[in-house]
């Protein structure tokens, strides 16, 4: 069994998780595993990044613009492609680990939703798997 949750974006952000990762888990029951979080859009995306100064998520939005501008080239109708490179770099899942029924995460860091093609009602999902599966 796996947990979904909704999120509305707005705008172009990382938008933290952390919190609904960790409901998951405490909703598992599992108290060692592995917690699985998951992406299911083209243009969206989950990473693990820097939880202390907010501007290293806005300095990754400028860096990802930069890695991957909007272009006239772009042939795909809707015209997000951009979005769907910046989704495809960041990827749609992280695995992280679930001890003493708590999720484990370096003194910085916290799991982020990122949204390239905003306003969008989003979902992702959460897989807690026991260390004995």
């Amino acid at each position: 069994m796996f947990h979904r949750y909704s999120l509305i974006t707005p705008k172009e952000n990382f938008y933290n998780i952390t919190t609904q990762v960790s409901d998951a888990i405490g909703k598992s029951g599992v108290t060692d595993g592995i917690a699985v979080v998951y992406c299911p859009h083209t243009t969206a995306g989950i990473t693990i990044n820097e939880n202390a100064d907010q501007d290293v998520a806005r300095d990754l939005i400028i860096g990802l613009d930069k890695a991957f501008p909007d272009s006239s080239e772009f042939r795909h109708v809707e015209g997000n492609s951009a979005a769907h490179l910046k989704a495809s770099a960041i990827g749609s899942s992280v695995t992280a680990i679930v001890e003493n029924k708590r999720l484990v995460l370096g003194t910085w860091q916290g799991i982020y939703f990122c949204e390239f093609d905003p306003p969008r009602n989003r979902e992702f999902y959460v897989k807690i798997t026991s260390a004995g599966c």
